[in-house]
């Protein structure tokens, strides 16, 4: 790679990666793409509202370390209404109305687990026990849905999941959905499990995710790789 091909990450309008995963994702701030990436989304920001927050676009990161990882919860762009997006795939913070997938995904707990209806929609607790809620896609215009898909952002979540895969510890990768299936192709399923499965849409959930019990599904899995399960009540 030559130095023309380089791009400092201290010019760029993105925030800088969590430390943690810096010495496995560092490079790909310096790419070609990732530069037109943050043009994109600096130009969008500049013009529109843009969500989550320019200080919450990594919050995934941020919140479940590159060595902590134990489950890959795979969504596709964040929620574009106002105050719904906080960073995390499925999440939002408390005091939010719960959106519909995610009401679906706790009928699923309930009916799987036999756990209470959570409160709220803030899944921050999962990820503390290693569960990276990654969407595909980082951020969005307001009001409109997939707005900054194929600018970028899938190349480097590609990266995110490439780097998990790559790693000597194995995790659980769960695809709900046709675009997240697509990402198995980036895992080793040699190494790691993959739970692959129907999207908690109200589009989608009553042909197959419920019924489906991921979160045992998920708690088996990592029982196989000699990983505690993961505690879901909220």
């Amino acid at each position: 790679m030559t130095t023309e091909e380089l791009t400092s990450p201290t010019d760029l309008h993105l925030p800088a990666l969590p430390a943690a995963w810096q010495p496995v994702l560092g490079e790909q701030t310096t790419l070609p793409y990732y530069a037109e990436l943050d043009a994109f989304v600096s130009a969008e920001t500049a013009a529109h509202q843009v969500f989550p927050p320019r200080e919450e676009i990594f919050a995934a990161l941020e919140a479940t370390a590159y060595e902590d990882v134990r489950v890959v919860l795979l969504g596709q762009d964040p929620y574009h209404d106002d105050g719904q997006a906080h960073g995390l795939c499925f999440s939002v913070r408390p005091g939010v109305r719960v959106p519909p997938s995610l009401r679906n995904m706790y009928k699923e707990l309930g009916a799987d687990l036999g756990l209470a209806t959570p409160s709220d929609g803030d899944l921050r607790p999962w990820t503390k026990q290693g569960v990276l809620l990654l969407n595909t896609v980082l951020t969005v215009r307001a009001h409109e849905a997939n707005s900054h898909k194929k600018r970028g952002w899938e190349t480097f979540t590609d990266a995110v999941i490439r780097a998990v895969s790559d790693r000597p510890q194995p995790a659980v990768f769960v695809l709900w959905g046709g675009p997240a299936k697509t990402k198995k192709a980036l895992i080793d399923t040699t190494r790691h499990r993959v739970i692959e499965g129907v999207h908690p849409s109200p589009l989608s959930a009553n042909k197959g995710f419920h019924g489906s019990r991921p979160y045992s599904a998920v708690n088996a899995a990592l029982a196989e790789l000699g990983h505690p399960p993961v505690d879901w009540s909220l």
